[in-house]
């Protein structure tokens, strides 16, 4: 599925609702505002120029105003959209119709209790982490060296790792004695079992050894690659069937004459916004032909950030409006069009050219096509379990 704009992507703040909100438009970094009241050649070339130049970007000053108080009138006129904010519980679903929001969290808590215990080996690593040799172990291809030398920061031979890992022990020692009594399906209950007792065998060794390294490790976790799919399984398989729920209920509620016309924006953190686990789900119950260019990925500081509605809204308004924008402007370039509506950045075409860099050029046209003009290829990798 593909994206129509990524103006803000990985930098949307809270700042950028409070923008909108306010009614601010943000003037161009550097520019100078003219005097109104300086006579223009009044003999100082520098100065003449400053002011010539101030008089320009004044352009664009007041460009980026009136875009920006057309963007707050498109955003009070979206529906129907629904807005997803990943989060550990699966998902936070509002449902903007008609000016109300409707809001849920569908997703039962299976899915958390499968993902935490699914986590036990990347909760010991992030006590050990600091600790590890630096080095890159011999055969280790896949692996950048600055990397690991950045991740363990302190290096071996300290054990202040121990005492934070003996805490997490005991967690792990209490919800092991407990798992009986969580209620899980037979086959999630025991793959959670074998996580649980092998990260504590692991991790009561290396405590008592004192040391330990990246091979021991990569053993233990080695031993319960399958027992983590099978957590996996059963938190895609409860967020599944709780989205499709959501969305039957949703679709009678707007009504399936403007089921049609829906735009979904997901917001996620950059690590999982592409081939986004809600996303996945969500493409199978939109209308046909429509998840292409009514599906939006926009990266962000999710789950933590504030406004988080009103910042999807915000981006929303902007790739609505240039989407009309592009075809009125660009009436006779296509290509041009395509790329103010998509995802490459507008001057992209002309840097390629000028960097010489002709292989870029080709994949960049490509991707720059309008979703209503050319379908990207479906993606078939299927990402791991989301931290």
């Amino acid at each position: 599925m593909s994206t129509r704009r990524n103006f803000i992507a990985a930098t949307t703040t809270a700042a950028a609702a409070a923008t909108f909100l306010t009614g601010a438009g943000a003037s161009p970094a550097g520019a100078a505002t003219p005097d109104a009241a300086a006579p223009a050649g009044n003999g100082d070339a520098a100065g003449d120029q400053v002011t010539a130049r101030g008089n320009i970007l004044q352009v664009d000053t007041d460009m980026r105003t009136n875009y920006d108080k057309l963007r707050v009138g498109v955003m009070q006129q979206l529906t129907p959209v629904i807005v997803v904010e990943n989060g550990m519980q699966g998902g936070k679903y509002t449902l903007v119709l008609d000016g109300q929001r409707f809001v849920e969290e569908p997703i039962d808590q299976i899915f958390q209790l499968a993902k935490s215990i699914a986590h036990v080996p990347l909760g010991i690593f992030s006590v050990i982490a600091p600790y590890l040799d630096p080095r890159v172990p011999a055969g280790q291809k896949d692996m950048y060296a600055r990397d690991l030398a950045m991740t363990a920061y302190v290096g071996p031979g300290k054990t202040d790792w121990v005492d934070p890992l003996t805490k997490f022990v005991a967690d792990l020692d209490t919800a092991r004695r407990t798992l009986e009594q969580a209620g899980l399906p037979t086959d999630l209950k025991v793959s959670c079992a074998h996580i649980l007792d092998a990260g504590m065998t692991y991790a009561n060794d290396i405590i008592r050894r004192r040391t330990f390294d990246m091979k021991g490790f990569e053993d233990f976790t080695g031993k319960v690659g399958d027992d983590i799919k099978q957590n996996m399984y059963w938190a895609a398989k409860v967020q599944i069937e709780a989205v499709k729920d959501l969305f039957t209920r949703w679709k009678t509620k707007v009504g399936a004459d403007r089921w049609h016309e829906l735009y979904v924006v997901v917001l996620s953190m950059w690590t999982t916004s592409e081939l986004n686990q809600n996303s996945i789900i969500i493409k199978h119950f939109m209308d046909d032909g429509m998840a292409d260019s009514h599906l939006i990925d926009l990266p962000c500081q999710a789950p933590s950030i504030a406004n988080a509605v009103d910042v999807a809204l915000d981006n929303l308004a902007r790739i609505v409006q240039d989407n009309i924008a592009a075809q009125m402007v660009f009436s006779t370039d296509q290509q041009l069009a395509d790329a103010l509506k998509g995802r490459p950045d507008l001057l992209s075409q002309e840097l390629l050219k000028l960097l010489g860099d002709t292989g870029a050029t080709a994949s960049t046209a490509s991707l720059a096509a309008c979703p209503f003009h050319s379908k990207l290829k479906a993606q078939q990798a299927v990402r791991s379990v989301a931290v």
